[in-house]
């Protein structure tokens, strides 16, 4: 397991250079149906005590409705740390977005729920007090995710799109959004088992709603720069992100804080 988790998964210039172009890049048979397996429980299980306080989908907001989102299990249990630090992943976000090394923003399970609704039009990056765009979110189906299930979509090139970047997840960054990126080329497939994807920052991304009897799960995890520095918060929930996820650092320190460790890096 820590084997599989640890090695090496080698890009070509090409694919990088699709992440450098397109703002994303799915990529297949990063981890084994296996291993993806051997943790899709033990994470279901978490995400499932969580629920039982979930309000019934039909008196949520449109966020509300898109999944059930937890954040940082890693601190919670040993086997999904595991999961979450194995230098895998990370280095594969390293090599996409040229660092030399990469720490943990945080983690989070998002899952949506049998008749979950859509996750608007939105970019990550809104929430983020960070300094640079050498942030990546690592997006890993933990099932085979057709499109009835409500895979992640991406709008390709929007990474350098500046309007929107001032909407949180709402209707309104659905509307606004849907008109505003209709330039942009849209990928909407599907997620075979194993298969992940790593998306910038500033890409616009989406989800439809989950039209299965089953929930449609999944873990992320964020990477950034080892050497990101925590920007002056920019909106409030940039506030409360830094408060959350980067405990005890000030603006332009280093996020070194205990819950960012670096997972990869080729310094010495």
């Amino acid at each position: 397991m820590t084997a599989e988790l640890d090695a090496p998964y080698p890009l070509t210039s090409e694919q990088i250079g699709c992440y450098a172009e397109h703002g994303y890049i799915k990529l297949k048979q990063v981890l084994s149906p296996a291993l993806i397996e051997q943790f899709r429980g033990i994470i279901g299980d978490h995400v499932a005590q969580r629920a039982v306080a979930a309000a019934p989908l039909v008196e949520r907001s449109t966020y509300g409705k898109a999944f059930l989102q937890i954040g940082n299990l890693w601190t919670e249990s040993e086997t999904i740390r595991t999961f979450v630090f194995g230098k895998r992943l990370a280095r594969i976000a390293a090599e996409l977005i040229g660092a030399t090394g990469v720490r943990i923003y945080h983690d989070q399970a998002l899952y949506k729920e049998a008749g979950g609704g859509i996750t608007p039009w939105h970019a990550d990056q809104y929430y983020w007090p960070v300094s640079s765009d050498k942030i990546v979110t690592v997006w890993i189906p933990l099932q085979p995710t057709p499109r009835d299930m409500g895979p992640l979509c991406f709008s390709e090139k929007s990474h350098r799109f500046q309007l929107g970047r001032d909407l949180e997840i709402s209707d309104e960054s659905e509307l606004t959004l849907r008109q505003a990126l209709d330039r942009f080329r849209v990928e909407n497939g599907g997620f075979d088992l194993g298969e992940v994807s790593f998306h910038a920052g500033w890409t616009f991304h989406r989800a439809g709603a989950n039209r299965s009897e089953r929930p449609r799960e999944v873990m992320t995890i964020i990477f950034m720069d080892e050497a990101m520095r925590l920007a002056e918060p920019a909106n409030r929930n940039q506030v409360n992100d830094a408060k959350r996820w980067c405990p005890g650092i000030a603006p332009g320190e280093v996020i070194a804080s205990p819950l960012n460790p670096v997972l990869y890096s080729t310094l010495p």
